[in-house]
């Protein structure tokens, strides 16, 4: 664990350039907008420690599969959104010397980025071998408005001499990917120019044939007066340049303002993008930076109205919990249902920027509850979009009849993992898929989704669930062979219980959707489209039900992780040393494979989801025997231990997880921020204030809360959407206020009772609840 960045409200602060921690940094402090990111490496040059990373949304390369025993079955790549052109740079030299702050006296060095207006800034003062002394000072946006925009303004002011200064804005397409499996580069040159009004490099992608082009064009500025100056053009292979040579004063800043568009063959025809990235250019320069940071920053300003969260008198979480919804902010905005949430979003390389079940589980939830309907919806209809797909990967996999299978990682619809445990075996995935259309209906009451999208994606999986189990003569029940379940650190068992409990969800959950829409006819259309045997496939779909084999622990009450799961030395985990934790970084997998350690929740995820099927002291048993054994070394199990211990009155577990999920990437929590940053896992960071905290949950068609508020907080509040209606919930210590922010008017449930809120008013509601969280 790392504890260096500054506590404030609405700032993430690193004070002092610390350089093994940078590329720590150039993760948590990445802008982006949904479209594309960058990491927050230095515009100039730096030759320390870095992972240089700017992805663009959709543009991806299918890296061959690099595996030392072929099965049949495996994904021949694994697709990778890949790192493109770099815009941001603009290396500096002074008096002939390059400026790198790997080799200077670094006096002062503080990076900074504002989430309240989506900026990041950096200011150094350092001293260079020959003896110059320059204060730099940089702040750049990629806009939340303009998405095809990123801004820098760059200034460097000579501190101790006057003389020459050097600064050459630049665009590199000659790129690597550090993941690459065979030392690739992915990008192959179209064209270039360096110019004086305007500069661009056009690449293309190997294999997919994806077209970017990327232009500049800059400004320079001396003590606040646009000048002109001496320069020269350099063009080298995906590479131009623009050196400018100012004779600079000593005190006097000199400043560039460098402006980028990065147009993609997604959205324009590959021949146009030069054009269409000139008159973009041109547009966006002719407004100048201030005027496109205050759009941008104003955009940044409506997204917290909709979704920010109040804390009072806790600074750590409160910084945390916005971090973790500026985050998720910058990684999806809905507005491109091709587009969907890798796990390390804009951050970073790892698992390649594409989609795991983790969207459903973890994101839908928060955009579903803070943004405009159709946010959610694309993120469903993702799916939807490649359910045949889907269908393919089944019958790769030797299944049939329209079963479908969604693949563990995907940015197209096809299976692209090539880890045979998480391939073939990690198949709860499905479940989750079908647990969000679920979610998403109940909560938004979109009932025309089933009937135009979601049960076709039931029956699809259904049918892959009903021929994925198979009759045990020996139990005389049907069971589930060779699986892995959310819990990574078990591979190849028998009967997982929960991926069994998804199964047995799903084909209750479809079956009652098939008769609800044949009753009012809108099944017929898509029973010739799926070619629906209603009679034999519901039958053998309540005899699945009906006859499904679940593992459980009579002597304990409680659901086996799997057969066999006590066979196991069940050691605490918090008896482990801590010179062997995280196990995944000092453990063998085969000591792992043999070891009762859950990486993240397993029997527990499937007890969140369907707690309404349990009573709190089933659901309090298994939590008491598995939490212990849990090591927590997923991103995403410290959500579901705090939202369930808030459930069950463990109010010191739950602020405790809260923590952990809320500050995993700030603390480098898990060791590996340097990667990229946990960006899926903060949605349920959100689910832990508002699931956990608060106890948002839906029942009979009604908004219900339980609310807890932890003894270190005077305070939290926050902000949802129900079916178009805009409510603001404050929790205090002993009351709860409930704003209506609609015109329609609102009920909500609190502990049993129910209260009407009239369009535009509030209702303070007394809890009688104390200080409950030691």
């Amino acid at each position: 664990m790392k504890e260096y960045i500054k506590l404030d409200e609405w700032k993430i602060i690193e004070e002092g350039l610390v350089p093994s921690n940078n590329r720590i940094s150039e993760s948590i402090f990445s802008i982006g907008n949904g479209f594309m990111g960058q990491r927050a490496n230095f515009e100039e040059y730096y030759s320390g420690e870095t992972l240089q990373g700017t992805y663009i949304g959709g543009v991806y390369y299918p890296d061959k599969t690099r595996v030392g025993w072929w099965k049949n079955g495996y994904p021949e790549y694994f697709a990778k959104i890949i790192n493109a052109t770099n815009w941001i740079g603009i290396n500096v030299a002074v008096e002939g010397e390059l400026f790198d702050l790997n080799h200077c006296e670094v006096e002062e060095f503080t990076r900074e980025l504002n989430m309240h207006d989506g900026v990041l800034s950096r200011k150094a003062i350092a001293t260079l071998p020959n003896g110059k002394k320059i204060k730099l000072t940089s702040r750049r946006f990629v806009s939340l408005i303009e998405k095809d925009l990123g801004a820098i303004e760059f200034t460097v002011v000579p501190m101790n001499f006057s003389g020459s200064i050097e600064l050459v804005p630049y665009l590199n397409g000659d790129v690597v990917n550090s993941d690459s499996n065979y030392d690739e580069k992915f990008w192959i040159e179209i064209g270039k120019k360096a110019g004086q009004e305007f500069s661009y490099v056009h690449n293309k992608t190997k294999k997919t044939g994806f077209d970017v082009c990327t232009a500049m064009k800059w400004q320079l500025s001396v003590n606040g007066n646009n000048v002109e100056c001496e320069f020269t053009l350099h063009e080298d292979v995906s590479y131009v340049a623009n050196k400018l040579i100012v004779e600079a004063k000593q005190n006097e800043p000199i400043t560039l303002n460098k402006y980028v568009t990065v147009e993609s063959s997604l959205y324009n025809k590959s021949e146009e993008l030069v054009t269409v990235a000139e008159k973009r250019l041109n547009e966006l320069f002719s407004k100048g930076f201030n005027r496109l940071l205050d759009e941008h920053s104003q955009t940044w300003h409506k997204k917290w109205e909709e979704s920010d969260i109040r804390i009072g008198g806790d600074l750590s979480a409160q910084q945390a919990i916005r971090f973790n919804i500026f985050q998720l902010y910058q990684t999806y905005t809905g507005e491109n249902e091709n587009l969907n949430i890798g796990p390390k979003g804009f951050t970073g390389e790892k698992y390649g920027g594409v989609t795991y079940w983790d969207t459903e589980a973890y994101c839908l939830p928060f955009y579903m509850r803070t943004a405009d309907a159709h946010v959610a919806r694309n993120l469903l209809k993702y799916r939807y979009n490649h359910l045949k797909k889907a269908q393919e990967n089944a019958q790769m996999l030797g299944f049939n009849h329209g079963a479908a299978l969604y693949p563990m990682v995907t940015i197209n619809g096809e299976e692209c993992h090539n880890e045979w445990e998480i391939t073939f075996e990690e198949i709860h995935r499905n479940g989750a898929i079908a647990y969000a259309i679920y979610n998403y209906i109940q909560y938004t009451g979109d009932e025309l989704y089933m009937a135009e999208y979601g049960l076709e994606v039931l029956i699809g999986i259904s049918r892959f669930w009903s021929q994925r189990v198979n009759w045990s003569e020996a139990k005389q029940k049907y069971v589930l062979l060779g699986v892995t379940g959310p819990n990574e650190y078990e591979n190849n068992v028998n009967n997982n219980w929960y991926t069994l409990k998804l199964i047995n969800w799903t084909l209750n959950y479809t079956m009652e959707q098939v008769e609800k829409l044949s009753a009012t006819g809108q099944f017929d259309q898509i029973a010739a489209k799926t070619r629906f045997d209603k009679g034999a496939e519901l039958d053998k779909w309540k005899d699945v039900v009906d006859n499904l084999y679940f593992p459980e622990d009579k002597s304990r009450n409680i659901f086996l992780q799997q057969d066999g799961f006590l066979d196991k030395d069940l050691t605490p985990a918090r008896e482990l040393p801590a010179s062997e934790r995280p196990i995944h970084q000092n453990w063998s997998w085969d000591r792992i494979l043999r070891s009762c350690y859950i990486k993240q929740a397993d029997v527990l995820q499937g007890l969140y989801m369907f707690e309404k099927d349990y009573d709190e002291e089933t659901i309090k048993r298994n939590f008491d025997f598995y939490e212990p054994l849990t090591v927590h070394e997923s991103s995403l199990s410290p959500c579901i231990h705090s939202i369930i211990a808030s459930k069950i009155g463990y109010h010191d577990k739950a602020y405790e997880m809260y923590l952990r999920t809320a500050r995993l990437d700030l603390n480098d929590i898990n060791n590996d921020t340097e990667d990229g940053l946990h960006i899926t896992s903060m949605g349920g960071t959100w689910m832990s204030i508002v699931e956990g905290f608060a106890g948002l949950r839906m029942h009979d068609n009604t908004l219900s809360l339980a609310p807890s508020i932890p003894n270190q907080w005077e305070f939290y509040e926050f902000r949802i959407v129900f079916r178009g209606i805009k409510l603001d919930i404050r929790v205090e210590k002993g009351n709860v206020l409930i704003n209506n922010l609609s015109d329609k008017e609102m009920r909500v449930r609190l502990h049993d009772e129910i209260h009407q809120i009239d369009p535009g008013s509030s209702a303070s509601i007394s809890t009688g609840m104390q200080e409950i969280i030691s």
